[in-house]
């Protein structure tokens, strides 16, 4: 017997006659005006999605089911790093991201006792020793573990000012590696440009053209590529934002003749979060892990709600870490893949994103390519202005922290809590070119009211 589909009871409504029915209702008031909203992106956000309005030509794949928790432990202590990476494990983590000092540590000593084959272990290194890569490289094959190197000369000259060495010391190096060794090695620190105010097509075209430079000056990339990108507060956007992202990636890739696709790694924004009212801070993470996942990062990262002022502690690593298993063991993200596929909305914000991002990594490449931008300043200039805008309107009470700019507890006590500075770090030294500043955007609010504390 042939199910009976339900809509087939009711008549199509067009969007023209949504529409007309909305102007109705409205008495006068002017569509455009009242209903719909343009973002810092330039693009205009309608008040309804309709399906005659549709043409899908967006194709992104993702892999939302495959989605892993991921753990970030800075190794300063090899056999700390080694215990918290293995109570990290038994509680929920399903990948660990270990920050390596220096390249002077015990591999056996760090792994000692952890599972292989079955997790994928990070590790991120702040310098770039050919002989370290091959020494990871050996004790991965002799103890069959998957490990994934993340090595980023143009993230560091973007973040510090300045390359590990030089420019051609440091590809000279990465084409080395490339060709020497079969780990994966490469790394995009996008987290930067969003930290730092960047828009949101900013943040795609930067880490577009941050990837063209490594297909420029590497001969041979031959592993996949991870992405690390920071999530931010507009929902539906950084849906988009990733999904648009792994599609332009491909586009870019395909040109290279690259068949591996990115891995991503989303961590939630610092951007956002505050200082006062920290509590809060946990419905942000919350709310940016989920579009992680649902824009289709292949690891998701939290940001621990008391990370700006307290050193690494067990009680904020778990409530972190607890926020990423509820959103996997109690309400299922992890059950279907591509998940915004059909939503209207979304695939319309992927597709102008995508276009907006695209025409923006053309023009970089058209007047020199990423790092030549980063040498002359424009960059740097792009994200203050954009930085300066969100700033503006935060100030104003347009953009609103919860808390903070809004509904503060004027008894709210932080002065003796704080275990770490929480504001821009003043370090003058001699660099190539002005660094990328990471800066939050109550910061200034923020020390006005630590000033005035008993």
């Amino acid at each position: 017997m042939e199910s009976k589909k339900l809509f087939n009871e009711f008549n199509a409504v067009s969007s023209k006659e949504w529409k007309q029915k909305i102007q109705f209702e409205l008495k006068g008031a002017d569509y455009n005006e009242t209903l719909v909203w343009e973002s810092p992106e330039g693009i205009k956000v309608k008040p309804f999605y309709h399906v005659d309005e549709f043409e899908n030509n967006v194709t992104v794949s993702t892999d939302v089911a495959d989605f892993k928790i991921l753990q970030k432990i800075f190794v300063h202590d090899v056999n700390k790093a080694n215990e918290k990476a293995k109570d990290t494990l038994n509680r929920g983590a399903e990948s660990i991201r270990f920050s390596i000092e220096n390249e002077n540590i015990s591999l056996e000593d760090l792994f000692s006792d952890l599972p292989n084959e079955t997790i994928l272990y990070y590790f991120y290194l702040p310098f770039l020793s050919n002989d370290f890569v091959t020494k990871i490289e050996s004790f991965s094959k002799q103890n069959k573990y998957q490990i994934t190197l993340l090595i980023d000369s143009i993230g560091e000259l973007a973040k510090e000012g300045n390359w590990f060495e030089n420019l051609e010391n440091d590809f000279a190096k990465l084409n080395q590696i490339a060709t020497k060794n079969s780990l994966p090695f490469l790394n995009i620190n996008a987290v930067t440009y969003q930290n730092a105010g960047a828009n949101i097509v900013q943040q795609i075209a930067y880490t577009l053209a941050h990837v063209n430079e490594y297909f420029n000056r590497i001969e041979n990339i031959n592993t996949p590529i991870t992405i690390e990108i920071a999530v931010g507060s507009n929902y539906f956007f950084e849906i988009a934002k990733l999904r648009a992202l792994r599609m332009l990636f491909n586009i870019l890739a395909k040109e290279y003749n690259h068949t591996s696709d990115c891995q991503i790694i989303a961590t939630p924004t610092k951007r956002n979060k505050t200082l006062y009212d920290y509590n809060v801070n946990l419905l942000r993470t919350t709310t940016e892990c989920m579009s992680a996942i649902l824009g289709g990062a292949n690891a998701v990262s939290n940001l621990a709600y008391d990370a700006l002022y307290h050193k690494d502690n067990e009680f904020g690593d778990r409530i972190s870490r607890n926020q990423l298993l509820v959103l996997k063991n109690e309400s299922y993200f992890d059950k279907v893949n591509n998940p915004a596929d059909g939503a209207y909305y979304i695939e319309t914000l992927t597709e102008q994103l995508a276009e907006k991002a695209l025409a923006l990594f053309k023009d970089i490449e058209a007047n020199g390519g990423f790092i030549t931008q980063l040498i002359e300043g424009t960059i740097q200039r792009k994200i203050a202005e954009s930085a300066q805008k969100e700033q503006e309107l935060f100030e104003n009470g347009k953009e609103i922290l919860l808390g903070t700019n809004k509904y503060p507890n004027k008894n709210d006590q932080m002065k003796n809590d704080l275990e770490l500075y929480p504001f821009v770090k003043q370090n003058p030294r001699k660099t190539l070119v002005t660094p990328i500043i990471e800066k939050r955007l109550a910061e200034k609010m923020e020390q006005e009211r630590l000033a005035t504390e008993q």
